[in-house]
């Protein structure tokens, strides 16, 4: 056995200026009980930890308290929370450890980007400047079946 350094893995990422690290948005929910205070707390806390391990938190974002689809541990809506992250996937794989072992989160998200978009996420743009709605088509056909919704045998 050689008495040189450990040779690093060739997956490994290394940071090398001028080299971007892996582009990642994180979206996670935590329970309802928690104050926004104490939400936003958690977005730090995971933010400090991607930075301990050798990235950063480009962008974060928090949506706020959400109806969910169907309940998860018995609750009905959550603390939304968006992260924007350059780093290393060792930091992602810890980040995401950490928030499964933590009581207070409940759902994890993660997703590797070419790119971040820029500007405020689409839950954080107020409905009238959302993109691609328009006005809705004229649906002046719809008086002509009478508007009763159900009658079966009724014509």
């Amino acid at each position: 056995m050689g008495g040189g350094k450990a040779k690093r893995p060739s997956y490994e990422m290394r940071p090398i200026f001028g080299v971007h690290m892996p582009l990642y948005e994180h979206v996670f929910i935590s329970r309802q009980d928690l104050s926004n205070a104490q939400a936003e707390g958690l977005v730090e806390h995971f933010s400090t930890v991607l930075a301990d391990n050798g990235g950063k938190v480009v962008e974060s974002e928090y949506w706020g308290v959400k109806t969910m689809a169907y309940k998860i541990n018995k609750n009905r809506k959550g603390h939304y929370a968006f992260l924007k992250s350059d780093a290393p996937s060792a930091a992602v794989q810890e980040m995401e450890r950490l928030m499964r072992l933590h009581d207070d989160v409940m759902r994890i998200l993660t997703i590797k980007v070419d790119e971040h978009a820029e500007g405020p996420s689409v839950q954080m743009q107020k409905r009238d400047e959302r993109e691609g709605r328009g006005d809705r088509p004229d649906r002046g056909d719809r008086d002509s079946r009478g508007g009763d919704r159900g009658g079966f045998g009724r014509r």
